[in-house]
């Protein structure tokens, strides 16, 4: 299994930053690895809700259905996938500290053969951790630049830049 753990501070109310991470209408706006996203995608996903998500991860190309497993407003959001090619989790983690979002991203991953796992070690991983140090950097431009007002979360995902 490989972790990759990111974490950024946001100057944007707690639930706005969940709910903006949590849509994935939103995805394609700050992680380079999402191209495309299908089925529900317009509103913050319930336990159970699944979208399926076109990605460019660490140079390779690859499909996944992912479900949310588990929902704690506003504080974590995880979601799972599996396919042929491994298993992956991605949990959110937010916390307020100092009239700042803490936001963690926890990506926890497993290979299905010994080739990707000999590749994960070499190169994937690295490529992983730089793209989500970048996904985390985009969110913040993003969130702070069309920062929701402390009422709350925005109604409808924000505008993709």
């Amino acid at each position: 299994m490989t972790r990759i753990v990111t974490t950024i501070r946001i100057q944007c109310p707690i639930e706005a930053v969940f709910d903006y991470v949590t849509t994935p209408a939103n995805w394609l706006a700050w992680h380079p690895a999402s191209r495309s996203v299908t089925g529900t995608m317009d509103h913050s996903l319930m336990v159970g809700d699944a979208v399926t998500e076109e990605f460019i991860a660490a140079g390779r190309h690859g499909s996944a259905t992912w479900r949310v497993t588990r929902r704690e407003v506003p504080y974590l959001w995880v979601i799972e996938m599996v396919t042929p090619g491994g298993r992956a989790t991605i949990a959110y983690r937010l916390k307020t500290e100092a009239d700042e979002t803490v936001f963690e991203r926890d990506l926890t991953y497993a290979t299905s053969t010994l080739w990707l796992t000999f590749l994960d070690l070499l190169v994937i991983r690295r490529r992983m951790e730089r793209e989500s140090r970048v996904a985390l950097q985009r969110l913040k431009a993003i969130l702070e630049t069309s920062a929701p007002d402390a009422r709350g979360p925005p109604s409808e995902p924000l505008p993709v830049h």
